[in-house]
């Protein structure tokens, strides 16, 4: 019987559920649940809280499951990834603490800016996360914030950059990574919290 869950997709399992398979929620849980609760867990640093998400996670996940309002096709954990990444957000405003994220994986402060499917509360949000993005990116060193620019803004490759900027492409690649590390270290500096 196990043995059949693990080959049965993602999809299937919650289309099962949807349509009426209570056990099929049960096999994607158990899938998934290391990997959603140690994201969660990393965040808050407190199992009881970890715990509490997790659940919470799941419940969104049901209500929305039963109300039929699920759409993303054949992408369940990124779908619940995100729906606890927004819970963990949640929590942190209830207790004016702010969640380290560390800007590497899913959760990429410009993956924020790329997502075009908005409402129009989220899309003000978006303006919001950009207009902070652009401040954080004028602190950069004039090189770093013109190899950034070109790279996220106008998504130059980094042949194309060195072309234009005149230097080598390991320079571009390395000023690149600077301003990564220098815009987290500004996001560390000034608490600031980049979410969708």
């Amino acid at each position: 019987m196990i043995m059949q869950h693990q080959i049965i997709s993602d999809a299937t399992l919650v289309s099962s559920y949807i349509n009426g398979d209570e056990s099929a929620l049960e096999v994607l849980i158990t899938r998934h649940k290391q990997k959603i609760y140690s994201f969660i867990y990393s965040k808050v640093y407190d199992r009881d809280v970890a715990e509490d998400i997790f659940q919470d996670t799941f419940i969104k996940v049901i209500r929305t499951l039963k109300r039929k309002a699920y759409n993303e096709e054949g992408k369940f954990l990124p779908w619940v990834m995100r729906i606890s990444h927004n819970l963990v957000i949640d929590f942190f405003r209830k207790n004016n603490r702010m969640p380290k994220f560390d800007n590497s994986g899913d959760f990429s402060i410009f993956s924020v800016l790329s997502d075009n499917n908005l409402n129009a509360e989220k899309r003000i949000i978006k303006e919001q996360v950009e207009n902070d993005v652009r401040r954080l990116v004028d602190e950069l060193p004039e090189d770093q914030k013109e190899v950034l620019l070109m790279r996220i803004y106008k998504d130059m490759s980094f042949k194309e950059i060195s072309d234009r900027t005149g230097v080598s492409i390991n320079t571009a690649l390395g000023r690149m990574r600077y301003a990564l590390i220098n815009l987290r270290k500004i996001i560390e500096k000034h608490n600031i919290v980049l979410t969708n």
